[in-house]
C-alpha cells in the first residue's frame, strides 16, 4: 500500500525530533523556544566541576547573536543561545532543568514554580495587563472626545 505524503517532505528524509522532558537540543531555534518560556530560575554556573556561582533570577531576554555575550547579574538572566553547543533537558523528579553546555562550562536553569501566595500577589498575565492598559487608554480618548465637543 503506498502512503501519500501531503507534506513537503523528501520520502527519503527523517522526521523532526521529538524529546519529552530530557534530551539534547542543538537547534539554536529549539533552544530559544525553551528558553523564551522560562521567568523565574534558579541557576548553577559549573566551570569544569566546579560551581563557580549559583542564584536565582529573572530570564530577561533569550536571543541569538553571534557578537552578544550571554549575561547574569543583578538577578538577571540574558541568554544567548550562540555562548552554548547545546542544550540539555534533565527530568529529576516532577522539575525539568536546562543545562546550557559549552565546552568545560555549563548554566544549569531550573524554573522556579510560583506559590500559591505569589500568584495572588501578581495574578495578572501580560494579556490581562494588555487588556488593562487598553482600556484606560479608550476611557481616557473618550473623555478627551468628550471635553472637546464642550469647546465646538
Amino acid at each position: 500500500m503506498k502512503h501519500n505524503n501531503s507534506s513537503n517532505m523528501p520520502a527519503n528524509s527523517l522526521p523532526a525530533p521529538c524529546l519529552v522532558d530530557n534530551g539534547i537540543v542543538i537547534n539554536k531555534s529549539d533552544m530559544l523556544r525553551l528558553l523564551r518560556g522560562l521567568r523565574q530560575v534558579r541557576y548553577i554556573h559549573k566551570q569544569d566541576t566546579e560551581i563557580t556561582n549559583t542564584g536565582e533570577g529573572c530570564v530577561m531576554e533569550a536571543f541569538a547573536d553571534t557578537a552578544q555575550a550571554t549575561l547574569v547579574a543583578n538577578r538577571s538572566l540574558y541568554l544567548n543561545v550562540h555562548s552554548f553547543d547545546y542544550l540539555e533537558m534533565v527530568t529529576t523528579g516532577a522539575e525539568t532543568s536546562f543545562v546550557l553546555v559549552q565546552d568545560s562550562r555549563c548554566l544549569c536553569l531550573t524554573p522556579i514554580t510560583p506559590t500559591a501566595e505569589e500568584m495572588s500577589v501578581h495574578p495578572l498575565d501580560a494579556a490581562a495587563l494588555e487588556a488593562i492598559v487598553t482600556e484606560a487608554l479608550s476611557a481616557s480618548w473618550d473623555a478627551s472626545l468628550d471635553d472637546d465637543r464642550h469647546f465646538l
